[in-house]
């Protein structure tokens, strides 16, 4: 996927960020992002509420690693799994 791809992803609005968006429309663009990466309104409204850019990108951070975090131990949850359906075959053997 292209950057411009990644971009546009899951939105159904054609244009871009500099073609006449309206503030509202960027906003809404951002919430709807927001909402597409597990946050919740609580947490968009935290973001919206921030004036500081660096304050916004340290939350995103924040939130990115959480979902690391997530991913981390589903990994671990399946490792477990197939080493359970691994000794499970190993003595039907």
């Amino acid at each position: 996927m292209t950057w411009k791809e990644l971009k546009s992803y899951g939105t159904n609005d054609t244009r871009q960020e500099g073609d006449d968006m309206t503030e509202d429309d960027k906003n809404e663009k951002v919430l709807r992002n927001l909402l597409d990466v597990g946050c919740s309104r609580d947490f968009a409204d935290d973001f919206f509420q921030l004036k500081d850019r660096q304050k916004k990108l340290y939350l995103l951070s924040c939130h990115r690693c959480s979902l690391l975090d997530r991913i981390h131990e589903y990994q671990k949850q399946l490792y477990c799994l197939d080493y359970l359906i691994y000794s499970m075959k190993d003595k039907t053997k």
